[in-house]
């Protein structure tokens, strides 16, 4: 049987919402509600691709983030990223970009009036 990949799509879509609500109001680094929503989405977004792939032999451009060394992929080969820029900047900071930090924008908009 065929999975629906825009049944499998509407789940994804789900699972990010409450993705979302769930990190809205996180109680601390490792909320368990933040957690299984994470769990939740890697899991849908799973579903989709395979559907996606079975129904129409496409996949999408994206993976799932382990945490682990994703400098190899599952045969333990390195990636062949060499020609990809590190988007190190001008001081040889090559630190990945992760958005932005609390400290970084304004709790509180100014108003001009």
């Amino acid at each position: 049987m065929k999975a629906d990949p825009r049944a499998a799509l509407a789940i994804l879509a789900a699972s990010l919402e409450r993705h979302l609500e769930a990190s809205a109001s996180r109680r601390g680094e490792n909320d368990p509600t933040v957690v299984a929503a994470y769990q939740a989405v890697a899991e849908a977004f799973d579903l989709y691709d395979d559907a996606l792939l079975e129904a129409y032999g496409e996949v999408t451009p994206l993976e799932i983030y382990s945490g682990e060394d994703d400098d190899e992929d599952e045969d333990g080969d390195e990636d062949e990223d060499e020609g990809l820029d590190d988007h190190g900047d001008e001081e040889g900071d090559s630190s990945v970009y992760l958005g932005l930090d609390e400290s970084d924008y304004d709790e509180e908009p100014s108003r001009t009036k």
